[in-house]
């Protein structure tokens, strides 16, 4: 009997949604970071006193993350019992 467990398919699904936000986060932080920070320092924009790129990469990058990951756990995850179920003998 060579049957994969059913827990590893929703662990698999589970670890391809958290290396998906990791890139998510990732490309927000560098779109922001190198695509509004590479001006010269003289033609940055400041939002409560940050630097506009700092702001957007940094602070609401974890804002958003934050949420998506509640979001996701909340509605994607399912709860997986780590006990290993009997086999029924017959």
């Amino acid at each position: 009997m060579n049957e994969t467990d059913w827990r590893f398919k929703i662990a698999h699904r589970e670890a391809l949604i958290g290396v998906g936000l990791a890139l998510f986060n990732f490309v927000w932080w560098f779109g922001f970071a190198y695509g509004m920070g590479s001006a010269p320092v003289e033609e940055y924009t400041y939002v409560f006193g940050l630097p506009a790129w700092f702001f957007y990469s940094c602070v609401v990058g974890f804002l958003v993350i934050a949420v998506l990951v509640i979001i996701i756990v909340k509605f994607f995850f399912v709860e997986v019992p780590f006990e290993e179920e009997e086999e029924e003998k017959r």
